[in-house]
């Protein structure tokens, strides 16, 4: 059984710089990691920085003395540092438990804006374009959860209108052209996420987005939103929220090196962009998000932004040229029983992700059953096959043995030789016993 070698020097012979090789150890050595799209482990320095705020700055933001002011000053840096990587200002950042809620409260605002627009054009112009009705919102039909369920909910509880636009089963993408013709007198949000979890494919958000904003400039009509969840693009390709055109990007620090902590990003929140809180409370973060913040975590955020912002061309070679490498070896091994879920014609694809199944008669559904596997941590199907991958155009049989390979900053050439024959092991072991 192939596994992780333990003799780190060997490996030193490969082109990294001091800054990823320490990731070669980040994982319990038993195992290989190849599963960085559903998590990350902390960069040591953010490990650092939350460190240095559990010791020296637990004290209440909002108070005057040392400890306080200390916090306050980490929680200013890291929402400096936070809004650099995404190409916005220090004030556009609101801070959140995580993603799942910056999603949720995207949602509700624009639910929120629609029924007080609504209230104020029949007060004072007695009726608006749009506003009959219930407000429509626009998603697609591969989004996390977060978006997905909330959709469901809201359009469960007549609260909203919903339509959810079929990728495209070619490219594997949201089409620009079929979101623009979903759209209703009464849309009043659009979210479209930066790149999808499983396929890795980069959906057309600054183009949906500059359509829609010449949409926006006819007065009649309500004001549709901008929205798309960045939590797997953030940390692997750049993201810059003014050049792509939205109005809120969804920040997960737990994908790119930080703790369990999001933000939302809203360009000039109350001011040119609306938004409507789900919690009241103590006043933080302007009202938009109360509750005593979570120094410590904010400033492991901000250090992991920093390191971002500071390294993003670095990280991203390495990972592109790794999972070129898993490729070639997977290609290599397996010939014509492998089929890539995430190659698409004519759609770019996160530098990290390979999202594979492995054919057979035998293998069906059975790939990762045998404990050969246990010496590698990836993502694959459960009993059913992904709705999203059967969404791209995947057929049934080749989604039903998917495995999501998703390499990291410091996933090493060696550690693809060690998964790839662990799989030719599993796949091996399996046409035996068949």
């Amino acid at each position: 059984m192939a596994c992780k070698s333990d003799d780190i020097s060997s490996m030193k012979g490969h082109a990294f710089t001091d800054h990823i090789f320490h990731h070669y150890s980040e994982i319990n050595t038993d195992r290989i990691y190849m599963d960085y799209n559903a998590t990350t482990p902390l960069e040591p320095e953010v490990i650092q920085a939350i460190s240095e705020a559990l010791q020296d700055a637990w004290g209440n933001p909002s108070s005057n003395y040392i400890a306080g002011a200390k916090a306050k000053a980490i929680i200013n840096q890291s929402r400096e540092n936070v809004a650099r990587m995404v190409g916005g200002k220090a004030e556009d950042v609101i801070f959140t438990s995580g993603g799942t809620e910056a999603n949720n409260l995207v949602l509700h605002t624009a639910v929120e804006h629609f029924r007080k627009s609504c209230r104020a054009a029949e007060q004072h112009e007695g009726h608006q374009n749009g506003c009959s009705g219930r407000p429509h919102i626009i998603t697609s039909n591969v989004e996390h959860d977060s978006i997905k369920l909330v959709a469901e909910h809201l359009q469960m509880d007549g609260k909203a209108d919903v339509t959810f636009v079929p990728v495209s089963k070619v490219t594997a993408r949201v089409e620009v052209d079929d979101v623009i013709a979903a759209v209703r007198p009464n849309t009043c949000l659009i979210s479209v996420m930066l790149a999808n979890n499983e396929t890795g494919v980069i959906m057309p958000v600054r183009e949906i987005c500059q359509r829609i904003k010449s949409l926006n400039k006819r007065h009649e009509r309500l004001r549709i939103l901008l929205h798309t969840d960045a939590a797997q693009a953030l940390g692997k390709i750049r993201v810059d929220a003014s050049e792509l055109g939205v109005d809120y990007l969804t920040i997960v620090g737990h994908k790119f090196y930080a703790p369990r902590i999001g933000a939302l990003y809203v360009n000039s929140p109350g001011t040119k962009t609306p938004l409507h809180p789900m919690l009241f409370g103590g006043g933080q973060e302007r009202n938009f998000r109360p509750g005593t913040e979570n120094t410590p975590m904010i400033a492991g955020l901000g250090k992991a932004a920093e390191l971002v912002t500071s390294h993003l061309s670095e990280y991203e070679s390495h990972m592109q040229s790794t999972k070129l490498y898993l490729e070639e070896q997977l290609r290599a091994v397996f010939k014509d029983k492998i089929h890539f879920n995430s190659h698409y014609p004519g759609s770019d694809i996160l530098p990290n992700t390979c999202n594979v199944s492995i054919l057979g008669p035998t293998l069906q559904g059975d790939v990762m059953t045998l404990p050969s596997l246990s010496y590698v941590c990836l993502a694959c199907q459960s009993k059913q096959p992904s709705h999203i991958l059967l969404s791209c155009g995947v057929p049934s049989e080749v989604a039903a043995n998917a495995l999501r390979l998703s390499v990291g900053r410091g996933t090493t050439e060696a550690d693809v030789d060690a998964v790839v024959e662990d799989l030719r092991e599993t796949v091996q072991l399996l046409e035996e016993m068949n």
